[in-house]
């Protein structure tokens, strides 16, 4: 059994001081107020390892021209099939700089260029190979708004629309084919493509839809309304007030916010600032933080959660969003997001309080392992 003692330890759901984490064969055993094991080191602060729930890390790689990217595909504009953990590349030096600043899981997502563009992938960032990375899927993207329309369309193939309208008609006659090709009494035999597609229709797929417009999230719900989808929100950048957001509380759709402190490249994002924040945060809607990697580099994450602090969150809760609540969107809680009995042992030993601009991770440990050590 092995001990860590952390002066101030933010669990994940609350904040305790001189607490001892004993952890075990990659699991914690306990967290209590004396040692129960051999106690390795103590340390000034420990959080639960960092999750950005939604990026492009390893897809759109550091050190490598545009034309290299791999974040979107231009063959057609639905290509529900494709598996973003294909065009990953775990010798990403972003994986490296991300896990020296505390974070160790992604979930990477296909890009906003496509109507549906493929399943995601969540993966260690420390994983040697992309399937020792991988620890699960949360889901197929999506995309509505400008980028499917026009952002990412040019040299582009296959069908492709121009409108918001074309997009939406684009997805709704697919998602009609394959319903009524279901329905039949003996129904036909499904595509690769066509088999995802009936996952989505039948709930057992989330859509993770990029959007960034009221009106386009109004538009999203209304064919939730029609398909009976499942989804979560990406982005909503732009929403500048908070009606949509209580809306989505009502029907129990989380939102995955941000990423914050970018630039408003495109007319949509012309509300886009971080006063916003106030509407999410007064709506009720449950959320998580996303650095959208390489929009905001993936080892910023923290730092985004500042503009929570300025709204009145304390640090426990500003912690919560990039460590407990992300792990519940993705699905991953059963093993990450807090440091209790039977998680993984995966943790963040910071010199300072995280908060503070002199603090900085000088252990790093996933699965009970030493990730990264400051030397």
């Amino acid at each position: 059994m092995n001990t860590i003692k952390a002066r101030t330890l933010y669990t994940g759901t609350e904040v305790l001081k001189n607490a001892f984490l004993n952890y075990d064969k990659g699991t914690i055993h306990s967290v209590t107020d004396r040692p129960a094991g051999d106690l390795l080191k103590t340390f000034p602060v420990v959080t639960p390892a960092f999750i950005d729930a939604h990026s492009h890390i390893g897809m759109i790689r550091m050190g490598e021209p545009s034309a290299e990217a791999e974040a979107n595909d231009r063959m057609d504009s639905i290509i529900a099939h494709a598996d973003a953990l294909d065009s990953v590349m775990m010798d990403d030096r972003g994986f490296i700089d991300s896990i020296e600043a505390g974070i160790l899981y992604s979930c990477i997502l296909p890009g906003s260029g496509n109507i549906l563009s493929g399943t995601s992938a969540v993966v260690r960032n420390y994983g040697r190979d992309t399937t020792e990375a991988l620890i699960a899927r949360s889901g197929i993207k999506a995309a509505f708004g400008y980028n499917p329309m026009s952002a990412y369309s040019r040299d582009a193939k296959g069908t492709r629309p121009y409108t918001r309208m074309g997009a939406l008609a684009i997805l709704r006659g697919r998602l009609t084919d394959v319903r009524n090709k279901l329905s039949k009494k003996e129904p036909e035999p499904l595509s690769a493509e066509d088999a995802v597609l009936a996952k989505v229709l039948a709930g057992k797929e989330r859509l993770r839809v990029h959007v960034h417009k009221a009106d386009d999230i109004a538009s999203l719900l209304r064919l939730v309304d029609e398909f009976k989808l499942k989804i979560t929100v990406e982005h909503s950048s732009d929403v500048h007030d908070i009606h949509i957001y209580q809306e989505l509380a009502k029907r129990d759709i989380p939102v995955v916010y941000g990423p914050l402190d970018t630039l408003a490249y495109k007319v949509e994002l012309k509300h886009d600032n971080w006063r916003n924040i106030r509407y999410l945060i007064d709506s009720g809607v449950y959320y998580g933080l996303m650095t959208d990697h390489p929009v905001i580099m993936q080892n910023m994450l923290l730092f985004e959660l500042r503009w929570f602090l300025r709204h009145g969150l304390s640090k426990q809760e500003c912690l919560e969003i990039i460590t407990r609540k992300n792990a519940v969107i993705l699905g991953i809680n059963d093993r990450l997001g807090t440091l209790e009995k039977g998680k993984w042992a995966s943790f963040v030993c910071w010199n300072a309080d995280p908060f503070d601009l002199k603090a900085y991770p000088v252990l790093c440990v996933g699965e009970g392992k030493e990730i990264y050590s400051e030397k």
